[in-house]
C-alpha cells in the first residue's frame, strides 16, 4: 500500500499590520510571514473504504468535518472525483507537536501537508501554482505554508513574494498551557477599536500597501540584519489581545527584559510570543530568565530555528 509522510513546519508573523476591510468581508493585510522547524508529520495512505479518516492523539485536535486538514481532503475528494473514485477514501494522522489554538498556523500547515500528500498518492501531477489555488479555498496561511521560508503576504494573505531567507536565527516560543485567543475575536474586536482608521478607497489602499511599516523589515531581512530585524518585529493585533489577555503581555515583557534577546512579538493572534535569538545558548539562557521571572508552572516553552523550507516529504 502507498503511503506518504510529510513535515508541516508552524509559521510566525514578523510583521502584521492591518489596513482595512475587504470586500470579500476579510481584513486587507500586510505581514511577513516566517517558517520555523517546529513541525507536525503527516502520515497518509489510501483507506479501505471511500472514507476519509482523521487520526490524531492530541486531545484538542478535532477529528471531523471542523478540522481543516480533513476539509482539505474533502475537496481534492470533490476537485479530483475521478481519482478518488479510483484510489478510495483516505487515512490521515497527525503528530501533532505545534501547539494548539496558538498562532503559528498549526491547522493550516496540516491542511497544506494533505493537499500534497493526496497530490502525490494520487499521482496527480499537480505543480506548486495549482496546489495554491486549493489551498486559497480552504484558509488564508495555507498557501504559504506549502511553501515555507520568508515571505511578504499582501491581501488577505495570498498574495505571497518570497523574501531572502532567514535560517540561522534560535527562536523561543512560549504559550500558557490553557490559554487560547480566538482569531475571529481578535480581528473582529479590532474592527470595532479601530475601524475608523481603516482605508477605504482602492487608490488609498494601494497607497497604503506601499507606505506599510514593513518596507524597513523586508530592507533588514534582505541586508540579514538580525539586531534591526528583531527592532522592527510589529504586530497590530496586540493591541485588542493585551488588554484582555494581560498574562499575554507580560509574558513578552518578560522577554524583553533578558540580555540576549533580539526581538519578541506576539505571533499572528496570540498566545504564543516568540523570541528571537542569535544562538541556542543564548536562548536557553533566556528562557531560563523569564522562568525566574513568571514563575508560572502552566507556561510551556519551545527552543527551534527559522527555516527556508515549506511542506517536505519524509
Amino acid at each position: 500500500m502507498r503511503h506518504y509522510s510529510l513535515t508541516a513546519p508552524a509559521k510566525i508573523n514578523l510583521h502584521l499590520e492591518i489596513l482595512g476591510d475587504r470586500a470579500d468581508g476579510y481584513h486587507e493585510l500586510v505581514m511577513i510571514l516566517q517558517g520555523i522547524n517546529l513541525a507536525d508529520r503527516i502520515d497518509i495512505k489510501a483507506g479501505s473504504t471511500q472514507d476519509i479518516h482523521l487520526h490524531c492523539e492530541h486531545p484538542d485536535v478535532p477529528l471531523g468535518k471542523e478540522n481543516i486538514a480533513y476539509k482539505a481532503a474533502q475537496l481534492m475528494c470533490r476537485e479530483y472525483s475521478q481519482s478518488y473514485a479510483q484510489y478510495g477514501g483516505l487515512d490521515i494522522t497527525i503528530e501533532k507537536n505545534i501547539p494548539v489554538a496558538a498562532g503559528l498556523a498549526g491547522g493550516s500547515t496540516d491542511a497544506a501537508a494533505v493537499l500534497v500528500g493526496i497530490n502525490l498518492l494520487w499521482k496527480l501531477g499537480l505543480t506548486q501554482p495549482e496546489l495554491q489555488i486549493l489551498a486559497n479555498q480552504l484558509g488564508s496561511d495555507i498557501p504559504f505554508c506549502l511553501e515555507g521560508g520568508t515571505a511578504l503576504a499582501l491581501g488577505r494573505g495570498e498574495e505571497l513574494s518570497p523574501l531572502e531567507g532567514l535560517d540561522d536565527v534560535t527562536v523561543i516560543l512560549a504559550k500558557h498551557r490553557n490559554l487560547y485567543v480566538s482569531t475571529a475575536w481578535a480581528y473582529q474586536t479590532y474592527r470595532q477599536q479601530y475601524e475608523k482608521t481603516y482605508v477605504e478607497q482602492p487608490e488609498t489602499l494601494e497607497l497604503g500597501r506601499k507606505q506599510a511599516h514593513s518596507g524597513n523589515l523586508v530592507s533588514a531581512i534582505g541586508q540579514r540584519d538580525y539586531t534591526k530585524i528583531g527592532k522592527l518585529l510589529y504586530n497590530d493585533l496586540e493591541k485588542v489581545v493585551f488588554p484582555s489577555y494581560p498574562d499575554v503581555e507580560a509574558l513578552k515583557l518578560a522577554f524583553q527584559e533578558q540580555e540576549g534577546v533580539l526581538g519578541t512579538l506576539m505571533s499572528g493572534s496570540g498566545p504564543t510570543v516568540f523570541t528571537l535569538c542569535s544562538s541556542p545558548t543564548a536562548a536557553k539562557q533566556v528562557v531560563e530568565g523569564v522562568k525566574a521571572k513568571m514563575n508560572d508552572p502552566a507556561l510551556e516553552f519551545w527552543i527551534t530555528e527559522l527555516t527556508s523550507t515549506g511542506i517536505e516529504v519524509t
